[in-house]
Parts: structure tokens; C-alpha cells; sequence
């Protein structure tokens, strides 16, 4: 029996629609609950692949993690099991904004430590006409990675209209994105890809209707 090789992670292609970098870091897995489901950070070289992608890291340190992960299986691991223990913490928490209800407390307190942990590493770095926080990712890898997600799913929180934390409504999909619209009227991640799928969807159903 021949087994098929599994599809290459799209990490570093995917859209970035969601508006915020922890909700971009969210959606690196798909199709959550159905047998669709698609895994995108399988290996350590997706997450730094991905963190080049949505410019979290530049490309000379990404490449460096991508190698130094592959030749050191501890960080490696210890890379992959952090990013994927806090892209669950920031999903289970859009997800509940999403439909209007309290976040999970121990998400919130998991993401206030992995928050706290990165800040330690942090240095307050001068750009352009104020200061952010800056991580050095050859001294402190990991936190390189999860410091400005950590970051960014706080400033959600802190600063953010809540109420426009959304879910995609779209069939297999279930992105998170923050709303923009004035009048808060997006559903889609995508209106080319999901929106247009509802709208085939319902066409079709109007059809056999018809």
C-alpha cells in the first residue's frame, strides 16, 4: 500500500486577514472540528517560516532559527510546543469574544504568563519617534517569536473594541479577525473565498428550490 506524503504546510503563504497579529497566528491551522482539518505549524521550520512571513522576524533571523531548530531538537521542540500552547490560548479566546462570551480565565491567565515571560527578554528599543519592545532572537529564540503574538493578543485585550472580535462564518473555516467595518458588518475572513462559497451555497439551494 502506497501512503500519500502529507500536503507541505502553507505556512508561509497564508493570507493574513485577520487583522491583528495574534489573530493572523490564530488561523495558521484550519478547518478546526471538521475532517478538513489542516495543520500548518507541524514542524519547528513552519513556525520560523511563518514568523518571516507575518514579519515577526526578519528574514536573515528566520532563516538562522529555521537551521538552528533542525540542528537542536530541544529548542526545536520547545519552539513548536510553545507556539502551538499559545495560538490555542489565543484561539480559544477570539473564539469566545467571538460569540459574545467571557474568554476562558485560564486562557487569559496562560496568556499573561507566556506575556510576562517574552517581556523579561524584551528591551525597550528607540523606532522612529517612540520606543518598542525589541527581542534579540539569536540570544532569546522563542521569545523572538512568541514576545510580539503575546504582545499583540494583549493589546487586543487592553485597548481594542471587543465587540469586534469576529469568527468567520464561512462552512470548515472558523478564522478569527478583527472587524474594521464601520458598521461592524463583516462575517467573512475572505468575501473571495468563504463569502463567495455562502454565496454559491446559496444559489444552488435556490435552485433545487426553484
Amino acid at each position: 500500500m502506497v501512503i500519500d506524503d502529507p500536503p507541505t504546510s502553507r505556512a508561509a503563504t497564508l493570507t493574513l486577514v485577520g487583522g491583528e497579529l495574534a489573530f493572523d497566528f490564530a488561523n495558521t491551522s484550519s478547518g478546526r472540528g471538521w475532517p478538513t482539518f489542516m495543520e500548518h505549524l507541524r514542524a519547528p521550520a513552519d513556525v520560523a517560516d511563518w514568523a518571516r512571513h507575518a514579519r515577526v522576524l526578519p528574514p536573515e533571523d528566520a532563516h538562522w532559527l529555521r537551521a538552528e531548530a533542525s540542528q537542536d531538537s530541544g529548542l526545536g521542540e520547545a519552539l513548536l510546543r510553545a507556539a502551538l500552547a499559545l495560538r490555542e490560548d489565543i484561539f480559544n479566546i477570539g473564539e469566545q469574544l467571538g460569540a459574545g462570551r467571557p474568554p476562558p480565565e485560564t486562557a487569559i491567565d496562560d496568556l499573561r504568563a507566556v506575556h510576562a515571560q517574552c517581556l523579561a527578554k524584551a528591551r525597550l528599543a528607540p523606532f522612529e519617534s517612540r520606543f518598542v519592545w525589541n527581542w534579540r532572537t539569536r540570544a532569546d529564540p522563542i521569545e523572538a517569536v512568541l514576545g510580539p503574538i503575546s504582545l499583540s493578543a494583549m493589546t487586543i485585550l487592553m485597548q481594542a473594541d471587543l465587540t469586534r472580535v469576529k469568527q468567520c462564518r464561512g462552512e470548515k473555516c472558523g478564522w478569527l479577525f478583527l472587524d474594521t467595518t464601520k458598521n461592524k458588518s463583516r462575517r467573512w475572513c475572505e468575501m473571495e473565498v468563504c463569502g463567495n462559497r455562502a454565496k454559491q451555497k446559496r444559489r444552488a439551494r435556490k435552485s433545487r428550490d426553484e
